[in-house]
């Protein structure tokens, strides 16, 4: 038995491309509020770690920025 004669041809049209660009603006988007999110939630970990103390070289390896 011939294997490539086993399975009919298949034809899969191509990814709309406009549902490409709707799909990567979306995702951009999406990626922007997180990144300002984490941010906002950074800074405000620094600000009280500051308030109690802390030295930013402790601050720096909490955050993960060492």
């Amino acid at each position: 038995m011939n294997m490539r004669n086993s399975y009919p041809h298949t034809y899969r049209p191509a990814f709309p491309t406009d549902l490409a660009v709707k799909i990567a603006r979306k995702a951009e988007i999406m990626a922007k509020r997180l990144e300002d999110q984490a941010i906002v939630e950074m800074v405000r970990s620094a600000k009280a770690a500051l308030g109690r103390g802390e030295s930013t070289a402790e601050i720096e390896v909490q955050l993960g920025l060492k």
